[in-house]
């Protein structure tokens, strides 16, 4: 669970930093600009040997290290083709230059921003990618020998602020990843809460807790109903940050926190059950976030919802045919208790609805299989009711670098979860757009003069994207960056 708490920034030459390695970019035609040459001499030409020995080709992703006289070390990163930089290149260096300090032991690195990254977010990007590269989670490994952890990084050149910036981000990364990659007995609805309010402490956030039985009297019956199965006390979160004007409509974010999900009555297959640990991930990004929130302090209104239990299979669990009645009176039909997510963000969706004038509610959920399906781990998937915000996540999508894929939610789609015998049924049509109807049952509980849109990141909420910045096989914190970058902050 280490990564780097802080990164520093210097305006100064890159000889004046005091760290154990530097780290400089190239470009795929290999050229020695001036920052190489200077490097080079530092080295004893050992830059340019690696160069003639074809060890280096500049290509996006690329880090190669290169050892000079006196045990100089320099990590050399690919920039790709001379005048196509853009920031994910970066945050891919700044993530592997960590993973290349951790793996030689280097205690810290001054990374040399390229003389043409002078835009204020190549800076934010390789911030980030010097944190996440950074992280590990070793919080439950008991071997002798301790995990080497990075001590520092220093950009060099760019812009100091959003160095500053990007570091803190990453930090609510981190921070979700560490919550994400708990198992489930350790990651409970009561952790989620706790985390919560250190957050809120922190950041200067008003953080309310329900219990069961509190929300249960409130009303909130689909809740109640996904959590009957468990002993574990589910719970109900609410983190509000009133940084902005009393006025100002607040930004909802909903976080679905289901910590074990074995799909209840409707039980799951034995294989990769374990994986269900990270049905919480919703909610991790809502944490991230107002982590973030709680470090750069932004002058605007959001708050954070997670309703949080387990779905088990006890004695007192809801079954499939049940019909239970969600926070703003709507009855739902149970056709099957693993498809519960929606059912606990049904009463979240309807909360927010209820007690805040929204100037958007967004939710993010793993709450399909099917959405692995269509997008793979490449894309999370998003419906929403607002032109304009979709809009706005797309172009936030594009600029941090987290692919979205906007699906439809069309009225034949809307009609497929509409129940017999109550308002709606929590599945659709069999074996049919089963992301999509996902998203048609959560608008039935967002007030419909409310922006909403809903982020389906079962397929990038952990797994298999092999970026320098993230660790394959774990939790990914993804999306996080890009709801910061779109509120705005």
């Amino acid at each position: 669970m280490a990564h780097l708490s802080t990164v520093k920034h210097s305006s100064a030459d890159w000889r004046k930093v005091k760290s154990d390695a530097i780290a400089v970019g190239i470009y795929d035609d290999l050229k020695l600009s001036r920052q190489l040459q200077g490097v080079n001499r530092e080295l004893g030409r050992g830059l340019s040997n690696a160069l003639a020995a074809k060890l280096i080709n500049g290509k996006v992703g690329e880090v190669k290290t290169v050892v000079g006289k006196k045990g100089a070390i320099a990590f050399v990163f690919g920039l790709g083709k001379r005048g196509e930089l853009n920031a994910e290149t970066l945050r891919r260096a700044g993530g592997g230059v960590s993973k290349a300090c951790i793996a030689n032991k280097v205690d810290s690195v001054a990374f040399i921003m390229p003389v043409d990254g002078k835009e204020n977010y190549f800076s934010q990007a390789a911030a980030e990618g010097l944190v996440l590269g950074s992280y590990q989670f070793n919080e439950f490994k008991t071997t002798d020998e301790d995990p080497f952890e990075m001590k520092g990084a220093t950009v060099v050149g760019g812009h100091k602020t959003s160095v500053s910036k990007g570091a803190h981000i990453a930090h609510g990364v981190c921070l979700a990843r560490n919550v994400e990659n708990r198992p489930g007995n350790v990651a409970t609805p009561t952790h989620i809460a706790d985390n919560a309010k250190e957050i809120g402490k922190a950041g200067g956030m008003k953080v309310t807790v329900f219990d069961r039985e509190k929300f249960t009297k409130m009303g909130m019956g689909a809740l109640a109903g996904v959590a009957s199965g468990t002993e574990v006390p589910p719970k109900f979160i609410i983190m509000e940050y009133m940084g902005g004007p009393k006025k100002q409509k607040p930004k909802v974010l909903v976080g679905k926190g289901l910590t074990f999900d074995s799909g209840g009555i409707s039980i799951k297959p034995a294989a990769k059950m374990d994986e269900m640990k990270y049905d919480m991930c919703g909610s991790g990004v809502v944490l991230g976030v107002m982590k973030a929130v709680a470090e750069l302090k932004p002058k605007m209104n959001i708050i954070g919802i997670i309703p949080s239990t387990e779905n088990m299979s006890g004695d007192k669990a809801y079954r499939p045919g049940d019909v239970l009645t969600a926070y703003n009176g709507k009855t739902i039909e149970v056709l099957n208790t693993d498809a519960e997510g929606r059912l606990i963000l049904a009463d979240a969706l309807s909360y927010a609805t209820k007690h805040y004038d929204p100037e958007y509610i967004l939710d993010f959920a793993t709450l399909t299989g099917a959405v692995v399906v269509a997008l793979g781990h490449v894309a999370t998937g998003i419906m929403g009711t607002d032109e304009a915000l979709v809009k706005a996540i797309k172009t936030s999508s594009k600029t941090t670098g987290e692919k979205v894929w906007e699906f439809p939610l069309w009225d034949e789609y809307i009609d497929q979860v509409k129940s017999r015998i109550a308002d709606v049924k929590n599945v659709g049509a069999p074996m049919q757009a089963g992301t999509i109807a996902g998203g048609a049952f959560l608008k039935s509980f967002v007030g419909e003069d409310i922006p909403w849109c809903h982020f389906d990141i079962a397929g990038t909420a952990w797994g298999d994207k092999d970026l320098p910045y993230q660790n394959k096989g774990t939790a990914t914190g993804e999306v996080i960056r890009l709801v910061v970058d779109l509120l705005g902050i």
